[in-house]
């Protein structure tokens, strides 16, 4: 297998609610919710760049789908980074986030590294850190 992501798919309670943080929120563009005419296929897509795509499915039918049982909302499970190129763009970022209905949990500011970061939660509970790492590109 190669080490390679192409597409992350977030379990979410309410798609529409779900698309409308993305799409109208954060300005993400997305065809929006496509599949609704399939039991357990109601989706929605994002381009987030060249051959990766963030995907948004209800909680339940990506269960199903799996065929796992459906476990509760934890957002420690793992967190979701976006890099950026500045301090300046972090706090653009987080304060765009907070505008669209994100739960700001960790406000940006200086990390013990050297970089500047802050965390928010999406309608869903996911857990999003922005960041600005002065030894990576934004």
């Amino acid at each position: 297998m190669r080490p390679r992501l192409t597409v992350l798919t977030l379990g979410v309670d309410d798609l529409p609610r779900a698309v409308a943080f993305y799409r109208d929120g954060l300005g993400w563009p997305t065809p929006g919710i496509v599949g609704q005419e399939f039991a357990h296929g109601a989706v929605a897509f994002f381009d987030l760049q060249p051959g990766l795509r963030l995907a948004l499915w209800p909680r339940a039918d990506l269960a199903h789908d799996a065929g796992v049982p459906a476990g509760p909302r934890s957002a420690t499970e793992c967190s979701l980074g976006h890099n950026v190129a500045s301090a300046a763009a972090v706090d653009d970022v987080m304060a765009a986030a907070a505008r669209a209905g994100a739960a700001v949990v960790k406000p940006a500011g200086r990390t013990f590294w050297g970089g500047y970061a802050g965390y928010f939660q999406d309608p869903d509970g996911h857990l999003w850190e922005v960041v600005w790492n002065p030894d990576w590109e934004g």
